[in-house]
């Protein structure tokens, strides 16, 4: 089998590629890595930061945004988008230098990653010329369906097959939980969540997270599964009465998520709100629910863990904070 020579300028992709994995765990398993592809791969986004054995590959992307806080940021991303600039920075050079034969990328958000057009520019000027493979998933199907495009254009067919089937399997199991708790209580009803994808402004959970949400017994009023995360006013979250808030802002880690947090309780509707509610978590944003690859199955079990009070079905070592 001829071997190919891979880049991601996606995260998540990077997941799928690179590690052939025969117990389907996804701490040390993602896109390009989890269906084997992680041999064939020669550079990266900086973002693609897991798994670590993939780190050791030329960066090809930087970020022209420097997170300061989450306000700031978003002062910064509207000026260069108004101005038609893009956020990232993509290493020309390299990238030729490098001859890949496929580049996986996305179109879904241009916020998120080098944007499509930029790349496809490029890669009409290379000789051969690589292929690209699009990832543009908006619910948890459409995330398993990725596997198998990824699976198809880098040759991991069977891989692929095997890794999807064994994380439907995994979806499938928390589907079960939910039921089963609604079912044995006639007066079960779905615990309000509000998770918050950005903080100020305030972009509640879109594309597949509220859908997770509903898979693992919960509801978020806010945003129906299947919706952009857009922008909404403080007045639209006190709106939903929250029972769980979910403070998990995309690209942030733990720490950064943490500050953002004591940010927001200066705010006295968000003091009374993190009053009313039962439960309140930080989660590490950068690793977790954000990127749109395998491991939104180790996020869906720890919601179940959560809305369920189910220990057992929290994945190991999985990025949080209870604050309530």
């Amino acid at each position: 089998m001829t071997m190919e020579r891979i880049i991601s300028l996606l995260p998540s992709a990077a997941e799928i590629v690179g590690q052939k994995s025969n117990s389907v765990t996804l701490s040390p398993a993602t896109f390009i890595c989890l269906v084997g592809g992680q041999p064939e791969m020669v550079g990266r986004s900086h973002e693609d930061d897991f798994p670590s054995t993939i780190q050791h590959l030329p960066i090809l992307t930087e970020a022209k945004t420097k997170f300061t806080t989450s306000a700031d940021v978003d002062r910064q991303v509207s000026e260069a988008l108004s101005s038609g600039n893009s956020l990232y920075n993509l290493d020309v050079d390299q990238l030729k230098i490098l001859k890949p034969s496929v580049i996986v990328t996305q179109d879904l958000c241009t916020v998120c990653s080098i944007d499509l057009v930029t790349v496809q520019r490029v890669a009409l000027t290379m000789e051969p010329r690589p292929k690209i493979v699009t990832l543009n998933p908006t619910s948890v199907a459409e995330v398993m369906e990725s596997i198998t495009t990824v699976g198809e254009a880098i040759g991991h067919v069977k891989n692929a097959a095997r890794v999807r089937a064994d994380l439907e399997d995994r979806i499938q199991k928390c589907k079960d939980i939910a039921a089963k708790a609604k079912h044995d209580n006639p007066e079960y009803a779905p615990k309000r969540v509000m998770f918050f994808e950005w903080t100020d402004p305030i972009f509640p959970a879109g594309h597949w997270t509220p859908e997770m949400i509903e898979i693992a017994g919960g509801a978020h009023p806010i945003n129906p599964p299947g919706s952009h995360s857009k922008r909404v006013a403080f007045e639209d979250v006190q709106a939903t009465d929250p029972e769980v808030i979910i403070i998990c802002p995309c690209g942030l880690d733990l720490d950064a998520t943490r500050k953002e947090y004591n940010l927001m309780m200066e705010k006295d509707w968000f003091q009374e709100m993190v009053k009313r509610a039962t439960t309140v978590v930080l989660i590490d944003g950068n690793q977790m629910f954000n990127r749109s690859g395998p491991r939104l199955i180790e996020c869906t079990e720890f919601l179940v863990s959560l809305l369920h009070d189910r220990p057992d079905f929290e994945p190991a070592g999985f990025p949080w904070e209870r604050i309530k």
